[in-house]
């Protein structure tokens, strides 16, 4: 019977846990030479701050596009249920963030207007790689589509 009863315990412990993924938190820094950028212009930022809790993904991003500095700051549920951040041109972005069944994986899809009338989207995905966080980025809109995968060293 003790062992029926740690069995159980154990059991439920595992199914806690499966459920939580990686924790992304902390400040992020591009690591160009380890990433792989879009070659006509890119989206990846210079730096990023994740701060994770167990309920939200809060991303801010610095970077420079085009010469200009910009700085976003999303926040995502990480029960999947769909959340609103301001998105290009304080458009208004659409987004669901899921795990992975085995927690290591972190996909973000969002969906925004495009400048044509449109519709842009985007799935981020982010995992860890060693001791570097790995974001992998597709988006599409009308005018085209762009892969790029970021790696950032923790700072």
């Amino acid at each position: 019977m003790k062992k029926l009863f740690y069995l159980l315990a154990l059991s439920m412990l595992t199914l806690t846990s499966m459920g939580e993924g990686i924790n992304f938190s902390g400040t992020w820094k591009l690591n160009n030479e380890k990433s792989t950028l879009f070659e006509q212009f890119s989206l990846a930022p210079i730096q990023m701050i994740v701060t994770q809790t167990a309920d939200t993904l809060v991303v801010e991003k610095y970077g420079n596009f085009q010469g200009t500095d910009y700085v976003t700051k999303d926040k995502f549920s990480l029960d999947g249920k769909e959340c609103v951040n301001v998105g290009w041109m304080n458009s208004k972005k659409t987004s669901t963030a899921v795990w992975s069944e085995d927690g290591q994986t972190l996909t973000i899809s969002s969906k925004m207007p495009a400048q044509d009338g449109g519709e842009a989207t985007m799935k981020e995905v982010f995992q860890m790689a060693e001791n570097n966080l790995k974001v992998g980025l597709n988006a599409a809109s009308s005018m085209g589509e762009m892969s790029e995968t970021y790696l950032l060293d923790k700072q």
